[in-house]
């Protein structure tokens, strides 16, 4: 068993403000989605703020259409399961363009300790890292994975949401 759990990051960008009527739908699909996450195997942990999901925190002062989404998995494959085997979170996610700006790295993974908590910050550092400096065992992607720490290895999961 690991010392380490696998922390997870992605960020997007609304096209319009997030309580424009253009944007219910996927609003409408963060309670299910989310629910389907809590209930995967290898979930530990999920960002929220005061409702049931992370929408309402401002990540970055001056920048109000950003939101941010985190969560903490066991391993890898238990997060790859979910992001590309999950019904209901590939809907929303081959829909994203409708609601989204493209964002080059609008994602990424990094190994914390068992137990750790990672904060906003941290997260965006991780995007931020991964952004300048690509995969590394410091921040990566499901394309690229690096090994915990302790040596647990991480298998790539190559699969793409369409």
């Amino acid at each position: 068993m690991s010392g380490y759990h696998l922390a997870q990051i992605n960020i997007a960008r609304f096209k319009r403000p997030k309580d424009d009527p253009a944007n219910a739908d996927f609003m409408d699909a963060l309670d299910p989605v989310n629910a389907a996450a809590e209930a995967a195997p290898g979930f530990l942990w999920r960002l929220t703020g005061e409702g049931n999901d992370a929408v309402d925190i401002d990540a970055v002062p001056g920048d109000p259409n950003l939101v941010v989404n985190m969560s903490v998995w066991t391993d890898v494959d238990s997060l790859g399961a979910y992001v590309y085997r999950n019904d209901q979170h590939l809907v929303i996610m081959r829909r994203r363009k409708e609601w989204m700006e493209h964002i080059d790295v609008y994602q990424a993974l990094w190994w914390v300790p068992v137990g750790h908590v990672p904060s906003v910050a941290e997260g965006l550092a991780a995007v931020d890292y991964l952004a300048l400096h690509g995969p590394t065992d410091k921040a990566f992607t499901f394309r690229h994975t690096y090994p915990a720490p302790d040596g647990t290895p991480a298998v790539p999961v190559l699969d793409e949401c369409a």
